[in-house]
């Protein structure tokens, strides 16, 4: 397959460290990178902007609720005007970013909650659809298989990536096991490879039960943010080079 790895990077804040975003740079293909609502900051935005451009990674905004305190992974509740402002200045911050260091921006990949919510809430997915689209149409939205955000992306005409998780396991109904809930986070690297070789040879999301949910899949996610996330990416992509697999940028997969 050609397959493209992601990670969720530039989620330090000003003195607090947050992930090894110079390490994993070297190994993914795709950033997708916090815009200052949920995680990072102006200065962490663009040497993490600077990084992935000298390295050759394609750069996405990773916007988010506006939740530091909670990583943004705390749901909160936005009328669809709030919403669609909040993820449009987060994308024009990372965008004008981008814009200043000489890269481009080419996707959009919603974080922690919002992202949760907008996959099974077909008008937050809608709202979140729109403000892409009155900022770039041209942006890919980097959105989980079997979601109501990749559905109301392709109503939008957005180009769409459709991820799976390494370090995150599956319900029966192909929506990702909550962090509350024993097991929902795999905290291995070898643990992590067998999961993602597991969707390879079934070709579609394999819950923790077992059950196959058919659906094609283009980008892999490992979380920056996780201790063995260096480790695990690193891992990942080795094996899956030597079973032959190629991996790439997202544009150049979507393209």
């Amino acid at each position: 397959m050609k397959l493209n790895l992601n990670a969720d990077l530039g989620e330090s804040f000003g003195p607090w460290p947050m992930g090894d975003d110079e390490r994993l740079l070297g190994i993914v293909n795709s950033a997708n990178v916090a815009c200052g609502f949920h995680a990072g900051d102006p200065l962490v935005m663009r040497a993490t902007i600077q990084e992935a451009k000298r390295q050759g990674v394609s750069i996405g905004a990773h916007p988010g609720f506006p939740d530091l305190q909670g990583f943004g992974r705390r749901q909160m509740q936005m009328t669809p005007d709030e919403l669609h402002a909040a993820v449009l200045y987060q994308l024009a911050a990372l965008g004008g970013m981008c814009t200043a260091a000489g890269i481009e921006m080419t996707h959009v990949k919603p974080h922690g909650a919002l992202n949760n919510m907008a996959c099974e809430d077909i008008t937050m997915s809608t709202t979140i659809c729109d403000a892409i689209r009155a900022f770039n149409e041209d942006l890919i939205l980097l959105a989980p298989v079997l979601s109501e955000l990749a559905r109301a992306g392709e109503s939008a005409g957005l180009c769409i990536g459709l991820e799976i998780f390494a370090d995150r396991t599956y319900t029966d109904t192909g929506s990702l096991t909550p962090r509350r809930l024993p097991g929902s986070v795999i905290s291995s690297s070898d643990e992590c490879i067998k999961h993602v070789g597991k969707m390879i040879e079934a070709g579609g999301v394999v819950s923790t039960s077992g059950k196959v949910l058919k659906t094609p899949f283009h980008s892999i996610c490992v979380h920056g943010d996780n201790a063995h996330a260096v480790d695990t990416a690193k891992a990942l992509l080795q094996a899956l080079q030597a079973q032959g697999h190629k991996f790439m940028t997202l544009p150049d997969i979507i393209a």
